[in-house]
């Protein structure tokens, strides 16, 4: 009987401990290795940010801290990865402006919504972008580059790191406030790009520090405006597109998000963990010298930068006419 009154028990609170969050059945949060999913390969800005944060983030939580590339499909396959994970805080993704904002309006078939997929714990960075001219481009300022793209005439040429990226949309946006346009060409990654116009065939590309920090101290390129709303610390006397275009502003941001359904309490712990790792004056340093500047946005705030993003980026992408499947 008393055997009968135990098997009964044990079944009767069967339901109650699968309807527990997986957190709860897995003990106290985090107790094995966490991975942040990375939607671009190896060696970009992404992947130094992420990287850059999960060595002190390892230190607060205990837990190493794996960062795993996952490219491809515009950044919609780690998306599509981190939305499918179970949500315990053991998978975060580390998100930018294109899978979360920019690719809705790209892709006429994506699978995954991530701003219904996901839940944002907070940003991380936001990097503005620099606008640089080639040798065939005698601008010394934003002003004297809008008057050869006027001249221009619809001719002159810009690259890109590919269709629809950062670097594509904040030219197109900067055209689009200006009245203007330009041919756009795009590449397969920065490089390819900003090797043409060094060489002089693209007359200006907006792009990343990191990606154009080494032909900027070689003279080979020129920076003439940064995208974001003040001057960045590393290139002090290059002034933004807004003090020549008022209201103009485009940034890469990163920022961390985890599956729906996490437990709040695991969010907070990661939310705390990503704050501390953002206060170590070596992980600032690091940030800033790759033209990031560390964020202290929530998760609540971080959801409505996003939304925010994806608003903003859809007029521009239907008037520039920007497709990719």
């Amino acid at each position: 009987m008393t055997h009968r009154r135990t098997l009964i028990g044990a079944l009767a609170a069967a339901p109650a401990l699968a309807a527990l969050p997986a957190a709860a059945q897995d003990g106290p949060f985090p107790n094995r290795p966490i991975r942040i999913l990375l939607a671009f390969a190896p060696g970009g800005g992404t992947d130094l940010i992420a990287r850059t944060l999960a060595a002190p983030m390892q230190g607060v939580l205990g837990q190493p801290v794996v960062v795993e590339n996952r490219p491809g499909a515009g950044g919609n396959i780690a998306t599509e990865a981190a939305a499918s994970a179970r949500p315990d805080g053991y998978t975060i993704l580390m998100g930018n402006h294109g899978p979360m904002s920019v690719n809705v309006s790209l892709f006429r078939n994506m699978r995954v919504d991530p701003e219904r997929a996901l839940e944002p714990i907070g940003l991380v960075a936001d990097a503005p972008l620099v606008v640089v001219v080639g040798p065939k481009s005698r601008a010394q300022t934003l002003t004297e580059l809008l008057a050869e793209i006027r001249a221009g005439n619809g001719g002159t040429t810009y690259g890109s790191a590919s269709n629809g990226s950062a670097s594509h949309l904040a030219a197109a946006l900067m055209l689009q406030m200006s009245g203007l346009t330009a041919e756009h060409v795009p590449f397969r990654g920065a490089g390819p790009a900003l090797t043409d116009v060094v060489a002089g065939h693209l007359h200006f590309m907006v792009t990343t520090l990191p990606s154009v920090v080494g032909l900027l101290n070689g003279g080979q390129l020129r920076p003439i405006a940064v995208t974001g709303e003040a001057r960045m610390a590393v290139l002090p006397n290059v002034p933004t597109v807004a003090e020549t275009i008022p209201g103009y502003k485009a940034t890469a941001w990163y920022g961390l998000l985890v599956p729906r359904g996490t437990p709040a309490p695991v969010k907070e712990r990661l939310f705390v963990a990503m704050r501390q790792a953002l206060s170590d004056p070596e992980v600032i340093r690091r940030l800033r010298d790759e033209g990031a500047e560390p964020s202290t946005m929530d998760g609540e705030a971080f959801a409505r930068l996003i939304r925010w993003e994806r608003e903003r980026w859809a007029p521009v992408i239907r008037q520039a006419n920007i497709t990719v499947d």
